[in-house]
């Protein structure tokens, strides 16, 4: 039943969607990869419907690995948001 339900591309959009509102709910980026591998697994199986399940489950888990490590990098370049104050607003 589950090997049926992971050939269609929609049921990737269904488990991107609850991942996404796990992430939501958890702090930090842990499971964003995770819901854009997802993301992505659903073009791979809308383009490619043959594939047999184990292959998706490695690809899915490479995918999510691959946006994981993208993610960290983009979010490592981001600033922290913390300023260094030099004046005093009560100075004069």
């Amino acid at each position: 039943m589950m090997a049926g339900l992971l050939s269609l591309w929609w049921m990737w959009i269904c488990i991107a969607l609850v991942v996404g509102l796990i992430e939501l709910m958890a702090p930090g980026f842990i499971f964003l990869g995770f819901a854009l591998g997802a993301m992505v697994m659903a073009g791979v199986v809308f383009l490619a419907p043959g594939l047999s399940i184990p292959l998706m489950l490695a690809l899915f888990a490479i995918l999510s690995l691959v946006a994981w490590i993208v993610l960290r990098q983009v979010f490592k370049r981001q600033s922290s948001g913390a300023r260094i104050v030099t004046r005093d607003i009560n100075d004069h």
